[in-house]
Formats: C-alpha cells, structure tokens, sequence
C-alpha cells in the first residue's frame, strides 16, 4: 500500500446521493434520467452540440472509427506514444495505423511530420493530446483540409484542456474520452463521444445500441453493439461532472507546486506551451536517461511513493512491430515517469514527495 500513490478519484457525497436515487429509481441499466442528463450536461461543459456515452474510452475510439466509416486496406494517422488502445481501435476496423514520432517540447504528436506519412488510402487521423497538453490543432486541421482527411480527437487524458481558448475535442469530426478510475472525471469504467455533426451522432446512437431501427422494435437493419454506459455509472459521472472545475484548478495548483520545488534537480517537467491550457492528468518528468529513471522509480517504491513509466512507443509492441526509429518518443518513454498526481494532493503532500526525489539526488551525486 502507498502513502503517495499514482492517482485515486475524489469520491464524495453527491455521487453517492445521485446513485442512491439511481437505485431507489430501478433504473439501473442503459435506461434512466442521469443518462440524458450527464450528457447534455457534458456537451455544454466542452461546448460540442452533441455528446453520447458507451461503456470505455476504447469503445468511443472503436465508435467513431465506424461512424467515419473507416474500413479495411485504408490507413489512420496516429502517434506511436500513446497508450494501446489509440492504436488498437483502428486495428478492430481492420485498418493500418501508421505511425507519427513525437515532438520534443511538449511530448506531442510532431504535426511536420505528418504530411509525409500521408498516402492515396489515408482516411484519418487520430490525434492524441497526451497526459492533459493539447496538439497543434491548428496544424492538424490545415493538414485534414488539405488532403480531406477526418479527424478524431482522443481527448481521454485531455479534459478540461483547451487548445487557443477552446476546449480540446471542438476541433475535429469526433472525440472521444475516456472516464476510467484514473481520470480527471470519472465512471469507474466509461466513455464518451462529442461531434458537431448531427448525422454522426444519430449513427453513432444506433451503432452503440445494437444497430437498432428507428421506429421498428426488436428491428436491427446494421450490425450493432452493445456499448452503451449504465444509469449509474452516469449518475457517478454527472456528480464528478458539478465539481470539474475545482478538480482541474486543484490539479494545476499541484503541477505548479512541482515544478517550483523540482526546478533546481537535473529534471525536465513537462511544460506547457503558451498556446495550451494544460489539465495535467499526469504531472510527468523525464530524467537524464533510462538508468536514473529506473533507479529513481525504485527509490520512490521504497519510500511508499507509486510511480509509473511513460507509455512505451506503440510501434515496438509485438502486434505493431516495424522496423522504423522514432527517435524522440522513444527516448521521452524510457526517460518519462507519472508522479503522483491525484487531485486529493495538497502543497505539502507534494513537498513530501520532492524531498524524497532531492534526497535521491543528492544520494547519487
């Protein structure tokens, strides 16, 4: 057990109010008022006209690559350091990921190298604004005109951020997030999907619901699935909804409270560009090189402080091997750590934490 673990949710009276009337209700499974509700109250916190649960974020990126109708022999954009299941969900449509290296400034898919990695079958991309910094939007969307590319935004790590004043997910065809444990809301398990396209969100609704007909019972004339969220998952998700606000201020208030005590070691914060409103679901650092991340993770584990690795580079997992360097995401991921950085944290919990990191430091000099 850690004193200082990774991250853990804010739980607290009004989810459980919401969730005992959801019981009290009956209406427990994919039916019930904190649906419709936690959805059109999400829409109007991310300014997108439409918004529909499903099950994970997984299964939104699954959602909006069907919507868009990708299919197999075409190819989908992505960044190689990300977590898998960006990469995964085009593979379920039987499409071919190809892979975009990371920019060295804010860890971001690099948008010059984009265009080159473009061909005749290239359908797509899927942009991910990784550990709460957006992307370049402005470039991806200059790029998507140009070839008349769609794009999803995998916002998963990324809300509250905001690209240029607007919130990250607003830029492209579809987002997608995700509302796991670990996130800056969540369902326990959970997703969501934005557009501002009415005829995408309508084929969206009846792929998640079993590809049911419109005014037809028991008729399904496409092939569907069965992704759509529970009431009371949702009743969870409005009440962490109500307090997002004070979880993203909180979690910029402990990212500051890091960088101010970490700025003397010989580490590099993740920064955060001036064109970016970063939500820092992760407060993440990169050390000189693999060696010192390693050791100082397990220094970390030894004084009850949980940490975890950056992602490590898709295109060097078993399924997706390809012998192609990524010369800058693959050294952001063996140089990258997740600090602790759950929004329960306060200025000392985080001194704490630094004067556990300095001792390492001091400890190998």
């Amino acid at each position: 057990m850690y004193k200082y673990p990774v991250y853990k949710p804010i739980i607290g009276e009004q989810e459980k109010k919401y969730v005992t009337e959801c019981l009290d209700s009956t209406w427990i499974s994919s039916k019930g008022k904190f649906i419709s509700l936690f959805e059109n109250k999400f829409s109007e916190y991310v300014k997108c006209d439409y918004a529909t649960t499903c099950t994970n974020g997984t299964v939104a990126l699954h959602l909006a690559l069907l919507a868009l109708d990708i299919k197999e022999t075409e190819e989908v954009i992505v960044p190689t350091l990300t977590y898998i299941a960006s990469v995964n969900a085009i593979t379920y449509v039987g499409a071919k990921p190809i892979f975009v290296d990371s920019e060295n400034d804010y860890w971001q898919m690099d948008t010059k190298k984009i265009e080159e990695k473009i061909t005749s079958r290239t359908k797509a991309i899927v942009v991910v604004h990784l550990y709460g910094h957006s992307t370049k939007m402005d470039d991806i969307v200059k790029i998507a005109k140009k070839y008349n590319l769609k794009i999803i935004e995998d916002c998963a790590e990324a809300f509250g951020t905001r690209y240029k004043g607007k919130h990250v997910g607003s830029f492209g065809d579809i987002a997608t997030y995700s509302f796991f444990g670990n996130k800056t809301i969540t369902t326990g398990e959970g997703g969501m999907i934005t557009t501002n396209n009415e005829s995408l969100y309508k084929k969206i609704l009846k792929l998640k619901g079993q590809g049911l007909a419109e005014n037809k019972e028991y008729w399904h004339d496409i092939l569907g699935y069965n992704y759509r969220m529970t009431n009371i998952a949702c009743a969870i998700g409005l009440a962490q909804l109500e307090r997002a606000s004070f979880v993203l201020d909180k979690k910029r208030m402990i990212a500051r409270h890091y960088k101010d005590e970490l700025e003397s070691l010989p580490i590099v914060f993740h920064k955060e560009s001036s064109e970016c409103f970063h939500s820092y679901w992760m407060c993440t650092i990169l050390t000189e090189n693999e060696k010192m991340r390693d050791n100082l993770r397990i220094y970390l584990k030894e004084n009850s402080i949980e940490t975890r690795p950056i992602f490590n580079p898709i295109h060097k997992m078993p399924m997706y091997n390809i012998h192609e360097q990524f010369k800058i995401a693959e050294d952001l991921s063996k140089r990258g750590i997740n600090l602790p950085s759950y929004p329960d944290l306060d200025k000392q919990d985080v001194s704490n934490i630094c004067a556990i990191i300095k001792s390492f430091f001091v400890n190998i000099a």
